[in-house]
Order: structure tokens, then C-alpha cells, then sequence
């Protein structure tokens, strides 16, 4: 059978289909009641040892305690572990099934599930119906990941596990579906639809098996629950209330999520701060209001005082938005439930007052469905949940009058979902962002762009630029003079050699396309895509002014859009706080690049600056002084104060450095947790084009070649990195005369050769000598190599000393450079790479590491950006 038809077939295999949509819906529905009765069973456990500990102990003492203790605790996990758990989770449901990236996974609803026990276990006013949303969501991400599909096939996975989520916890599977389709996903097409109903039943079905039934109301309390045509103008009344009361929740839910923000507490702190108000409130209240649960059948069963009642739904009402406001991961069902229940009961015990007609019973249970409906704008959603919570379809019309009434009025005073704008004050915008448009839109050239770019010289001749094509797989390059873009050229081009008659030694730039199409950083991929098509080329230059600073290419526009359609997010647990700059000074941006210096050691700071003055003034460079402070990841860097005395002395060094060589100097300092981050960060904001550091010769960080630092550097920076071991310093500065440099032929030697002449004019006498190490065996080592190095020197006019290139027999090359080294004395060693390149080199037999270790003199590690 031929292979191609083997990969169709095999394709087909692993396509979405049916058996596998519907098999996979099953088992969410089956996880998701499990996670559902698990949260019951937790919370209530929790919550009964609460209320039994409030009557052991002074509840003064108790209740504040428990709460302050349990809101800090679940605060803390989701702080560390999952900060996406944190609130309702719906708007994180919804804006992720809106195709925004997202994070929704199984830690995230592991610490969802458990923190929301916590919180309702410590007696915050908060439903667990909203985290079941998230949980069921959360598993069924996580669940779609162990299979090869498509982005369509995950967001239906996603909106069942979040119906089924619902569903177990309302023990309500037709309100589970309804809640997708009128709230999450708009999405009627059959494959969603029937996902979402197999998952919403099955989650239902065995959490009312599995004994998750608590929130069904006992029959007895429903049995009176009756209505005339004459109670109409009463359902009317409470809808109206209900609308009015539910717009005023929700702003009051919005507002506090605001003033909670200017606290600018942690989330472990805010959380237990509401758990302590919390505490406080209910221990001055009456028992009963220590069982959510308990209260709402207590004031449906209609025998309570009306003044309790009205004391409890302001008491309700208060503390559900202490408690969602701080960020704790709860649900706003439940709550709105209770809200309900007692604006319906009051409103039903004033008509049986004053009319000597109605059943309180009635407008509580109409009131529950009316007050969800104006809070959540689902009215389909609220009819269907109160009347699969009681089986009565005397209910079905005072219902609909209510949720229907309260949902014109509360969506009248407050246009929009709740969760659209808790979203929008996160920053996300779903109507936007949702979309193609919006995200090609918003996305922009910086952050799709490659930042680093192998470019070729204007100088260079057709020869070398063949040999260059022949040793990269890009199709083209931009081609720069003097740090600035004046051309690209593409294989195509060099087709005008050959029928041009041209020679080889002709210049580049003859044959380029000169004034090439460039976008800048704050291009978005809108006008990238435009450009791309209008002139039909395949790779855009991204220049600040005329410096080339990065390329964009088609294929860069594809991985971006199926990243946001897959929901990916790069970061993965929990990340550091960005650095912050707490000092800076700025120059003329009048450099051709620029070149990042970050001094940390007094003792070599001055060296260390003197090689950056003398690169920068080979290159026409601008320098980027930097000075790193740490703080403890305890603290905020934002918040945490530092004394910069000490950093600014070293940056006033560079600072005179640069007027005394008339070179652009640019100076910050940074708090952070995180050296290696916060110099990542600057290389990628102020768009460095080499990095020049200092690096003590060894480490004895485990599984690290350089140490903890200079390792991330030397992997993620998207520029050149030029580490440096400074040897012996003999009057206060170290030796520059004898210069070696061991190559092999790699990438990485051609940047050492490139950073030569810049070296040489720290040197008073230079002399350089290029080796190649060769095993024994080999009678007649190639030293092409070297003599393409000497030609490429001599060429650049930049150094006037004898070059000269040796052969080495050695065992390996640390051997081999180490014994010259030692043997003939020379002061500095500059490592380029190996055929194979100096990182992967020294991953393997830590080359650097024992080379700058074996000798006495200044080692210079040179890796290259490409």
C-alpha cells in the first residue's frame, strides 16, 4: 500500500468523530458529578465543624478565626499553584470557549475544587455551583489534550465539562445544557448540542446516584406552591423588584472587586480579610444563618419571622459581596438563590397580609428563579433550574413571569453579562477578542515577530552570500550597511547573476532588491497580512527607524493564529512578578544596535565596561547599562524598597565612560526576583543586539553548566551573549596581548572572529594566534577553516598585527587549548564553537567550564545569535 494513503488513513484514524465526541462526553459527565458530590461532601463536612466549633468555642473567637484561617489558606494555593482558579471561574469558562488564550487544565481544577471546599467551609456567602462550572471546564481541557483534535472539537469538550459541571451540581441536566447555549457557547449545531446533553445527564444522573441531591427541595415545602390568574400583578411586582435589586447586586459585586484592587493586597491576603469581615457578621447574626442551605429551606418552608427574613437577605446580600470581591473562588448561584428566596417570601407575605391572598411558598420559589435570572441574564436557564429543583409545574408560570420580568429590568439598568464585564475589567474585551479580526487586530509585529535576524553584509560579494544560503535553510535576508537596512535578498536573486554574466566578486548590492517593504512594532498583523499579499513576498523586515530589529514571516501569522485557537498560554504554574525599573537614565538613540552591560561585581565592573566601550565603538553601538537588585519572592518588586546608593556609583562609571568616548549611554536598575528575568526582560524591551557579561569561570549549581544565571541567558537570549572569566589583574587590569582562539568552523567561531578587531583595542601590542584541535590520528589536519578566518581579518583593514593559525593534536579540545594555554602563556582565549556549536559542546563535555577552570588566563565564551 503506498505510504501516502497509509497517513490519509491513518489521519482519518485520529480525526474527531462522533464515537469518540460522544465517548469523551461520557466520561466528563462521569468525572464531573464525581468532582461535584466530592465538593458537596467536602464543604459540608467543613462547614458542620465550623458550626460545631462556634458552639465549643466563644463564636466571637470562632467564627472570624476559622474564616480568617481558611480564606488565607485557599487564597494561598490558588496564589501559588493556579491563579487562574481564583472567583467564580464562569468568566474564565466563557471568555476561553471565546477562543481567548486561557489557561484550563487539570491543576487548575484540582486547586479550584479544593479551594472552593475551603471557602465554603469557612462560611464565606458563596455558592459552589460557579467552581463545578470551572472544574467540569477545567477536566474536560485536560481530558482533550490526550487526544490529537481540533480546536472546534476542544471548545465543545470544554462547554460540556462546564455544562455537566452545572448540571451535577443543581442535580439539573436540562438546565446544564441551557446554561451552555444561552450563556457560554451560542452554539445550537448538532455535535455541541449533543456533547453537551450526554454530559449535562450523565453528570446529573449519577450525582443525584452518588447522594449530590442537597439542593433538591423537600416536596413538602413545594406541595402549596399554587397560583390564580389573579396573582399575576404580584409576579409582576417581584420581577420588577428582582430586576431592580439584581442590577444593584451586580453593581455592588463590580464595585467591590474594584475597591479590593486598591487595597493592593495579595489574593491570600484579600481572601482572608473577607473571610474575617465574614466571620465577624455571622457570628452577631442569629444560628441559623450559619447554614446557607438550611436558611433557604428555612425561608421557603414559611415559618420565620418576616423581619428575619429581611434581615437575612441584607445580610446575604452584604456579605456575598465581602466575599466575591476579594477573589475567593465561590459561585454566585447559590447566594442569588437565597437573595431570591427571601425578596420572594417578603413579597408573598405582604400580599397574604394586605390581599388576604397568595402563598409565601410561591413567591420565594418565584423569587429564586427571578433574582438568578436578573444577576446571570439566563432566563431560560433560571425557569429551568427552580422547576428541576422542584418537579412542580404549578411553578412554570410564576417563573416565567418573574425570571422574564427581572431580566428586562436588571438587563435595562445594567446592559450585559455579569461575567462579559468582571472579564473587562481584567482587560478582556469578548466581543473584540473572540473573533479572527480582533485577535489579528490586537496582535501586533512585536510580539509575533523572530527578534533576532540573520542578516548579510551590503559589502559581502555574491560568493559569500551563496555560501551563506548554503549554510542556512532561510530562503532570504535582509541586508544591512552600517546597522541599517538598505535591501533583502532571496534565492531568486542571485538568479541575476547567471543571467547577468556577472561575477562572483561582484558586491551584494548590486543584486539585491533595493528600499524593501518594512513594518515597525506597532504595525498589527492586519496591515502585516495586507503587505504581505499586496506585494506577494513571504517575510517582512521589522525596523525601528532604519535599524533592523526583527523579521515577520507568514509562517510566524499561522503559529500565532492556531496558538490562540488552541488557548495556549505560554506561561505554565507559577511565574515571577516582571522586574521593575526603579532608576533609569536615557541618551540620544543614535547608535546603530545597542549592547547590554550588566554590572554587578566592583571589582571587574570597570574592566568589564572598558571591552563594552571599545565594541561599541567598533560597531557604532549604544550601551545599556544595567544594575540588578534582588528582593525576596515574598515581596512585590513594585512595592519593596531598595537602596540604589551603591547601584548608581557604578552607573555614573559607565556614564563618563561613554562622554569620554562619545558613545550613547543608557543606565537602569531593576528589582526583581529573578536576575536571569529581569535581564530577558531588558533584552527584549530595549531590542539589545549583544550582551557583554562577566562570568566567574565555574559553578556548583547542580545540572548547571555557567551557573543559575549565565546558563538562562546563554539558552533564551535572542541576541549575541559574550560571556567573560577575567584571569590574573596585574595592576588593576588584566593582560590583552597574546590572544588565542581555537576554532572549528561553527556559527559561534565566525561571531568571535567578527569581535576581534573591538577586542584588539584594548591590547597595547596584539598578538593573535587561530588553532584548530585535531585528533592524533589525523595526518593531515584541514585548516581551510583557519585560513578563511585569517583572510576575513585581514580583509576588515582593522588589524595591522601578524595573525598567524596552529595546528593542535590533542585528545579532545579542552586538553588541547588548555596545554598551549599553560605551555605558551597566553592571556586571553576566545571560544567560538565547535562544528556542532559551543552550547551543545558544552552541554555535553562542559568544554567553557573546563577550559576557563584549567587555566589562569581571561577566557571569552562568544555565542552568536543565529
Amino acid at each position: 500500500m503506498p505510504s501516502a494513503v497509509l497517513t490519509r488513513q491513518f489521519r482519518r484514524l485520529w480525526q474527531p468523530r462522533k464515537g469518540l465526541a460522544i465517548a469523551e462526553a461520557s466520561v466528563i459527565g462521569l468525572v464531573a458529578a464525581f468532582s461535584a458530590v466530592f465538593l458537596k461532601v467536602g464543604s459540608g463536612a467543613l462547614g458542620a465543624w465550623r458550626v460545631h466549633v462556634s458552639h465549643l468555642l466563644p463564636v466571637w473567637v470562632a467564627l472570624p478565626l476559622l474564616g480568617l484561617a481558611g480564606g488565607y489558606l485557599a487564597g494561598l494555593l490558588v496564589e501559588r499553584l493556579a491563579p487562574e482558579a481564583s472567583g467564580s471561574g464562569i468568566p474564565h469558562v466563557k471568555a476561553t470557549l471565546a477562543n481567548i488564550p486561557m489557561k484550563l487544565s487539570w491543576r487548575v481544577a484540582g486547586i479550584k475544587l479544593i479551594s472552593a471546599m475551603i471557602v465554603i467551609g469557612a462560611g464565606m456567602t458563596l455558592g459552589r455551583q460557579g467552581p463545578t462550572v470551572q472544574v467540569g471546564a477545567g477536566l474536560a481541557a485536560g481530558m482533550s489534550r490526550l487526544v490529537p483534535t481540533s480546536p472546534d472539537h476542544r471548545r465543545q469538550m470544554v462547554a460540556a465539562g462546564a455544562g455537566a459541571g452545572l448540571a451535577a451540581a443543581f442535580n439539573a441536566p436540562l438546565a446544564g445544557v441551557l446554561f451552555i447555549v444561552e450563556e457560554l457557547l451560542q452554539d445550537l449545531s448538532g455535535m455541541t448540542l449533543g456533547t453537551a446533553i450526554i454530559a449535562s445527564f450523565i453528570g446529573g444522573v449519577v450525582s443525584r446516584m452518588l447522594g449530590g441531591g442537597n439542593l433538591l427541595l423537600n416536596p413538602q415545602l413545594t406541595q402549596y406552591a399554587n397560583s390564580t390568574i389573579t396573582d399575576i400583578p404580584v409576579y409582576l411586582i417581584l420581577g420588577v423588584l428582582a430586576g431592580l435589586l439584581a442590577a444593584l447586586f451586580n453593581r455592588g459585586l463590580l464595585a467591590s472587586i474594584k475597591l479590593y484592587r486598591l487595597l493592593h493586597l495579595s489574593l491570600s491576603l484579600r481572601v482572608a480579610l473577607a473571610g474575617l469581615v465574614s466571620g465577624i457578621i455571622v457570628a452577631i447574626l442569629p444560628d441559623s444563618f450559619r447554614d446557607n442551605t438550611g436558611l433557604r429551606e428555612f425561608v421557603i418552608a414559611g415559618s420565620v419571622n418576616v423581619s428575619v427574613v429581611a434581615i437575612a437577605f441584607l445580610a446575604q446580600f452584604i456579605l456575598t459581596l465581602i466575599a466575591f470581591g476579594s477573589g475567593a473562588p465561590g459561585g454566585l448561584f447559590a447566594p442569588s438563590l437565597i437573595l431570591g428566596s427571601c425578596l420572594g417570601y417578603l413579597v408573598g407575605s405582604l400580599q397574604s397580609h394586605f390581599l388576604g391572598i397568595g402563598s409565601p411558598t410561591t413567591c420565594a420559589l418565584a423569587g429564586m428563579g427571578a433574582f438568578f435570572s436578573g444577576v446571570s441574564k439566563v432566563p431560560i436557564t433560571a425557569i429551568v433550574i427552580v422547576f428541576e429543583m422542584t418537579t412542580d409545574f404549578n411553578l412554570v408560570l410564576p417563573l416565567m413571569i418573574c425570571s422574564v420580568t427581572s431580566y428586562l429590568v436588571a438587563d435595562k439598568l445594567l446592559p450585559g453579562s455579569l461575567y462579559d464585564r468582571i472579564l473587562q475589567l481584567n482587560g478582556i474585551d469578548i466581543q473584540k477578542q473572540s473573533s479572527m479580526e480582533g485577535v489579528l487586530t490586537k496582535l501586533t509585529a512585536k510580539s509575533v515577530m523572530q527578534p533576532r535576524v540573520e542578516s548579510l553584509d551590503a559589502q559581502m560579494t555574491v560568493e559569500e552570500a551563496v555560501q551563506a544560503f548554503a549554510r542556512s535553510h532561510h530562503r532570504g535576508f535582509p541586508v544591512v550597511d552600517n546597522g541599517k537596512l538598505v535591501g533583502i535578498i532571496a534565492q531568486s536573486d542571485l538568479l541575476k547573476v547567471r543571467e547577468k554574466n556577472l561575477e562572483i566578486d561582484t558586491p551584494l548590492r548590486e543584486v539585491m532588491t533595493p528600499k524593501p517593504v518594512t513594518v515597525t512594532l506597532t504595525h498589527n498583523l492586519s496591515n502585516v497580512l495586507y503587505l504581505l499579499d499586496r506585494y506577494q513576498i513571504s517575510r517582512l523586515p521589522v525596523v525601528e527607524g532604519r535599524r533592523l530589529i526583527g523579521i515577520i514571516t507568514r509562517a510566524d501569522i499561522i503559529r500565532a493564529e492556531a496558538d490562540h485557537l488552541n488557548c495556549e498560554n505560554p506561561d505554565k504554574g507559577p511565574q515571577p512578578e516582571p522586574s521593575y525599573v526603579v532608576y533609569q537614565t536615557r541618551s540620544p538613540s543614535i547608535g546603530r544596535g545597542r549592547l547590554l552591560v550588566p554590572v554587578a561585581n566592583p571589582d571587574t565592573a570597570g574592566i568589564l565596561l572598558d571591552m563594552a566601550m571599545a565594541i561599541a565603538r567598533e560597531r557604532h553601538y549604544e550601551v545599556e547599562c544595567i544594575q540588578v537588585i534582588l528582593v525576596s519572592r515574598h515581596s512585590s518588586p513594585t512595592e519593596t524598597p531598595v537602596n540604589t546608593t551603591k547601584s548608581r556609583r557604578l552607573l555614573k562609571q559607565a556614564e563618563t565612560l561613554g562622554r569620554k568616548f562619545q558613545i550613547s549611554v543608557h543606565t537602569q536598575i531593576r528589582v526583581t526576583h529573578d536576575v536571569s528575568q529581569a535581564i530577558l526582560e531588558t533584552i527584549k524591551e530595549r531590542h539589545i543586539d549583544l550582551i557583554l557579561m562577566g562570568w566567574k569561570g565555574n559553578t556548583s549549581t547542580p545540572g548547571r553548566i555557567f551557573g543559575n544565571v549565565v546558563d538562562t541567558v546563554v539558552r533564551q537570549a535572542s541576541c549575541d551573549v559574550v560571556l567573560v572569566k577575567f584571569g590574573k589583574i596585574k595592576e588593576n587590569y588584566p593582560n590583552f596581548n597574546h590572544w588565542l582562539i581555537p576554532m572549528a568552523g561553527g556559527p559561534n567561531a565566525w561571531a568571535a572572529i567578527k569581535l576581534l578587531p573591538a577586542l584588539m583595542t584594548l591590547s597595547k601590542d596584539p598578538q593573535i594566534r587561530l588553532a584548530r584541535v585535531f585528533h592524533p590520528s589525523e595526518t593531515t589536519p584541514d585548516m581551510s577553516i583557519l585560513e578563511q578566518a585569517v583572510k576575513l581579518l585581514i580583509r576588515s583593514r582593522k588589524i595591522e598585527s601578524p595573525i598567524m593559525s596552529i595546528p593542535i593534536k590533542a585528545e579532545s579540545v579542552s586538553e588541547g587549548v588548555i596545554s598551549l594555554v599553560n605551555t605558551v602563556g597566553y592571556d586571553v582565549v576566545v571560544l567560538g564553537a565547535s562544528r556542532e556549536g559551543m552550547l551543545q559542546q558544552a552541554i555535553k563535555g562542559n568544554i567553557p567550564e573546563a577550559i576557563a577552570s584549567g587555566v589562569e588566563s581571561t577566557v571569552i565564551l562568544v555565542r552568536g545569535s543565529n
